[in-house]
C-alpha cells in the first residue's frame, strides 16, 4: 500500500509505502518525519499483488481511498474490507 498527499489538482506526492502485517494491518504507516497536516490524501491498495499468489482472481487490481484531513485531526483508522469482487471501507475509531 502507499499513502500519498494532494499537492496541486492533479499532482500527488508520495509520502511512504508499506506492507500489511499478518493480520492486513499496517500500525505506523506515516513516516516519523512526516506531520498528518490538513489537505486531501490517498491510499493506494495493491490488490492484485495480495491475490494473484494466492491465485485468486479480483475484479479490482488496485483500490483507491481518497481522504480529507481538517486542522486538528491527527490520527486515522481507515479500514478496508475485502473481497475478490468488492470491498467496503469506512473511519474507524
Amino acid at each position: 500500500m502507499r499513502l500519498e498527499r494532494q499537492e496541486s489538482s492533479s499532482s500527488w506526492r508520495l509520502l511512504t509505502s508499506a506492507h500489511t502485517d499478518q493480520d492486513g494491518r499496517c500500525a505506523q504507516l506515516l513516516p516519523a518525519n512526516e506531520v498528518l497536516s490538513p489537505g486531501v490524501y490517498r491510499l493506494v491498495f495493491n490488490i492484485a499483488g495480495y491475490y494473484v499468489p494466492q491465485k485468486i482472481e479480483s475484479l479490482y487490481p488496485l483500490i483507491e481511498i481518497v481522504f480529507h484531513v481538517r486542522e486538528g485531526q491527527d490520527r486515522f483508522h481507515i479500514p478496508l474490507l475485502l473481497s475478490p469482487n468488492g470491498y467496503t471501507t469506512y473511519r474507524g475509531s
